[in-house]
């Protein structure tokens, strides 16, 4: 029942779908912040001022989805996890499938975000490009289970696109992510440009470079 009221919510003008959002699931949506034509229903979810939520995506079986202000989801995303009580992964016991997004942080289109533990994505940083995919969970062949570790992608980060980011990875504050790479452990070092697959550090980045300092999310 609930599912079919949440597709006729989809439909609804934004004044009214804002109203039901809090009434009906009691989200913590800000008066200027928006919701497109998208299916977005985690458990928990909080959109502080001018969040954007554009049209076409789907964020489901989340348990708690967290966009800073004036962050962007725009178009296209699909954004998924496996529920807190879900019946895999019970090993993880801090297993948390959240995603949060920092303020002016922007997710592009046509990207895959899997949230079965916790994404974090960093403020300011930008998940640009098209098709890339963050992935927390997948088979452990020694142990033959299902397995997740989190991700964290710091502030002022640029990931290109077409990237693959897998279970346990971390991006430093103020790093890139070069396009096609594949990301498979934690890094420290900022001020970076980390490429290949595996992803290694490949060249410095000026810790002066504009993007890093910028006081809004758009790139013009």
């Amino acid at each position: 029942m609930k599912r079919l009221l949440g597709l006729l919510v989809v439909l609804l003008p934004w004044s009214l779908k804002r109203r039901a959002l809090r009434r009906f699931w009691g989200y913590q949506v800000a008066d200027n912040a928006r919701i497109g034509l998208s299916y977005v229903f985690p458990g928990e979810l909080v959109m502080d001022e001018g969040a954007t939520i554009g049209h076409f995506n789907v964020a489901i079986h989340l348990g708690r989805l967290e966009c800073g202000a004036h962050s962007v989801i725009d178009r296209s995303n699909w954004i998924t996890g496996h529920p807190p009580a879900g019946a895999h992964f019970t090993h993880r016991t801090g297993r948390d499938p959240t995603l949060t997004l920092g303020a002016h942080a922007a997710i592009t289109k046509k990207h895959i975000i899997d949230c079965t533990d916790r994404v974090d994505i960093g403020a300011f940083t930008t998940i640009a490009g098209y098709y890339s995919q963050i992935i927390t969970h997948g088979i452990n062949v020694v142990d033959n289970r299902q397995d997740c570790k989190p991700i964290r992608i710091g502030a002022y980060c640029l990931v290109g696109t077409r990237v693959t980011v897998l279970g346990g990875a971390t991006l430093p504050d103020r790093s890139m992510l070069g396009a096609g790479s594949v990301l498979n452990k934690a890094h420290v070092e900022p001020h970076q440009v980390y490429a290949g697959s595996p992803a290694v550090a490949v060249k410095p980045i000026d810790p002066q470079a504009a993007y890093f300092h910028r006081d809004r999310g758009f790139v013009h």
